[in-house]
Order: C-alpha cells, then structure tokens, then sequence
C-alpha cells in the first residue's frame, strides 16, 4: 500500500473518531447525580439518625446549545391597590423582561381585577412593540380574582402546551384573592394539578397586603419561584432573575425514588414534600436548571452494625426529561456508611458540607414552626422555638468548625428579637415565608 493512501486511510480513521466523539459529547447527560453522606462513618454497636443529601444539578450548558423553548404566561393583579407607581413598575417590569425571549418563545399576557382578561393571547415573540402597547393600556380597578387570573394564564400555556418548552406562569399580585377561591390549600391544589401537565407557577408577592401562605403554597406545590417585593421599582431585577431561570432550563419531569436497604428506616424528607411507604420514599421536581444545584435531605435511622462493617444504606433512582435531547434519561446511586468503634475515625470522616446542608434544612423547619406559634399568639412560644433552633445551629457549628451554621445561629436569635414588634410583623413574616421557601427550594434569587 502506498504512502498516499496510508495518509488518506489515517485521515478517515481520525475523522471518524473525532465524529464518534462529537456524537458521544452531543448525547451527554444534562444532570450530574450525587448522593452524601453528613456521616459517611458511624460508630458501630449502637443506632444512629442519620442525613442523606440527594443532589442534582444541571450541566454547564455549552455555548453552541440552543436554548429551550420558554412558553410564558405573564398575569398581572390590576385590581384597585395596583393603581398608580405599582401597576406602573409592574407593567415597565414585564415589558423589560419581553427583551429577554426571541421568536422560538410563545408569550401571553393576563390582567385580572374581579374579571380576567387575555391582554395579549399566547404567541410567537415577534412583535414586542405590539404587545408592549397592549400591557401599556392595562388599567387598574376591581377586587381581587386571583386564582381565575392563574387558570386563565394556563389556558393560555395550554395552547402551545410542550413538554420539550419550560411552561411557567408568572403571577404579580399586591393583594388577598377576595373573588372566587382564596385559601392556600385551593391555591396549592391548583398549583400540584398544573405541575401535573409540566406548568410551574412563580409568584411575586408586592407590597405587605398580600397572603404570603398562598403565594408559596402556589409556587411551592407546583416547584416554581416566589419572590417578596416590598418596594415597586424593585419588581424589575425581580423579573430579570426569573426571566435567568426559565431561560436556563435544562430537564423537567425530575421523579426521584429512594429505596431504604438492610433495616434502615427513613424518618422524613427535609426540603420538599415526599410520600413515604414501606421503606421507599418518592418526590419530584419540576425543572433543574444550568449549573444550579438542587436537593433534598432525607433523614434515616441506622439500626446498629457491627464494628468493620460496611453497609449500603439506600438506593437511588432519577428519572428526568432530558430538554435538549428530547428525551427521557436516568441515573442511579447507591450510598454505603462504614462502621466503626474509633470515634477518631468517625469524626475524621465527617462531610461538613452535607452536614451544614442538613443543619440549614433543621433550622427552616424550626422556623416554619416559629412563625405558626406567632400565629397562634404565643409569642414566648415562638421565641422558645427559635432558641432551640440557635442553640442547635451554635452546638453543630462548633463541633463542625462552621463559621455558616454560626452565622445562621444569629440569624435565629435575631428573628427571636424581632417577634415582639405588632406593626413590623406583616412585614416580618413575609420576609420569614419567603427565606424558609428559597432554602427549601434552594432558589438561585
């Protein structure tokens, strides 16, 4: 064989190699899967309650991927309380985000006051002009028709309705729904039954006239945002952030299955809302986003083992919708914990991280505790419940070296301290709501 044809023969073999890579790279997995354990090795002879971080996060999405889709409904309160500075800087804000989508994104706008209105019905990203003009000529008035004004924006969703698009309502409201259903529990019913079509719903509370229970209930059964805003000219970095999110989707349809092996028992999830039967535990999230983590935290006793034993504790199994793939992808892992009787190993061995992730999700729960006590009218209640929580969060930052869960203490013993104040607590509690609701959702803003 000649030389020319040695070099030609080589020259196929590297460009096939190069596409087999190329082929290998395009088809790679959108979501990096790890599962840790706060105590990876435990003393041996006796049961332990144990932390175990479910993590899941999105691939750094490369320069060359087009972005997904976005089918957006946009649904703006202009009830009576709206008039003036805040409907202005609520319209100024949702025109500000238009310039973030491009003509492969659907937008609709929805007004409601005591009746909806379709401003702008589901379309292409074409002719920003126009639709500005029609969220320009919204005018405030009425009562309060909130849940008719998230129902009419998914039927707007509906019409363009696709699993491969990230398909969110975004809803601004400054007040109580005082027309058609109104509770957080109707809210958060409607918010799981539009998760079930692959809708997430962000909610931007304005103002301190809104119910803030209904707005995360909303948000939180359906794993969209919430967003407190105190201050109208605010409402546009709010937009910017949430316009981030949605355009950085990468997978939707996230079902997570946790199997509990050799005795172990789980206790509770810590973060999200999880069913929990026979030693299996199932939850989900609705979108992961580019080079953001999400997790939960599943908190398991250990039934006691032998000294040198290595046990595996669970195992776990994801499913997503992989969005630029158009596909259905899974991953697996299992999390072992070693046993042992020096406590020198066992606490040499200690994963800070997980354990302060865990500590932060202990805390919120201390905190949702709190703020229901408060309600009540206990307030050396709530006090006494914010206590043990800093007490704990000081004992675990010692012994862990964390200047985090330290800080974290303080922040408890300040919320204590601000309890007491009658005029400042509609405003405390919204911040509180919304602080408990990004760190159990880990929200990026």
């Amino acid at each position: 064989m000649n030389s020319y044809r040695l070099s030609s023969l080589k020259q196929l073999c590297i460009a096939a190699l190069i596409g087999i890579t190329g082929v290998q790279a395009a088809q790679a997995k959108q979501v990096d899967l790890n599962v840790n354990l706060a105590t990876p090795v435990m003393e041996a002879d006796r049961k332990h309650n144990a932390f175990i971080k479910i993590s899941l996060e999105g691939i750094k999405q490369e320069q060359s991927q087009t972005r997904i889709p976005a089918n957006i409904a946009i649904v703006l309160d202009k009830s009576g309380s709206m008039q003036g500075e805040k409907l202005y800087h609520a319209k100024e804000a949702a025109i500000m985000a238009l310039s973030r989508l491009n003509t492969n994104d659907i937008v609709s706008i929805v007004s409601y006051d005591s009746r909806v209105s379709v401003v702008v019905p589901a379309t292409k990203v074409s002719n920003t002009t126009e639709i500005s003009r029609a969220i320009h000529r919204i005018q405030a008035n009425g009562n309060t028709a909130l849940f008719a004004g998230v129902s009419k924006g998914a039927n707007e969703l509906r019409k363009f309705l696709d699993l491969n698009k990230v398909n969110r309502v975004i809803l601004l409201s400054d007040g109580l729904a005082n027309v058609g259903p109104s509770t957080p529990n109707e809210l958060g019913k409607l918010g799981l039954s539009l998760a079930k079509e692959g809708m997430s719903v962000t909610t931007i509370g304005l103002g301190l006239g809104y119910n803030e229970d209904l707005m995360t209930q909303l948000a939180g059964f359906s794993d969209g945002n919430h967003a407190f805003v105190e201050n109208a000219e605010d409402l546009a970095s709010v937009f910017q952030y949430e316009f981030g999110d949605v355009l950085s989707v990468v997978a939707q349809g996230v079902e997570i299955q946790i199997r509990c092996k050799n005795g172990v028992r789980p206790i509770r999830v810590l973060g999200r809302e999880a069913d929990i039967s026979d030693g299996m535990v199932s939850t989900r999230m609705n979108q992961l986003y580019s080079e953001q983590e999400k997790f939960i935290i599943l908190e398991v006793e250990v039934p006691a083992q032998a000294d040198t034993a290595s046990v595996d504790l669970v195992d776990v199994d994801i499913s997503y919708n992989d969005l630029f793939h158009k596909r259905n992808e899974k991953l697996s892992q299992t999390i072992a914990a070693d046993f042992t009787r020096s406590k020198q190993k066992v606490d040499d061995a200690i994963d800070t991280k997980t354990y302060e992730a865990a500590a932060e999700q202990v805390a919120n729960e201390f905190n949702r505790a709190a703020v229901e006590k408060r309600d009540q009218g206990d307030i050396q209640g709530a006090k006494s419940i914010l206590q043990q929580s800093a007490d704990y969060l000081d004992n675990l930052g010692q012994s862990l070296a964390s200047p985090k869960l330290i800080e974290q203490k303080e922040e408890a013993l300040q919320d204590a301290d601000e309890l007491d104040n009658e005029q400042e607590w509609s405003k405390k509690r919204k911040e509180l709501r919304e602080r408990q609701y990004k760190r159990s959702k880990q929200q990026s803003y």
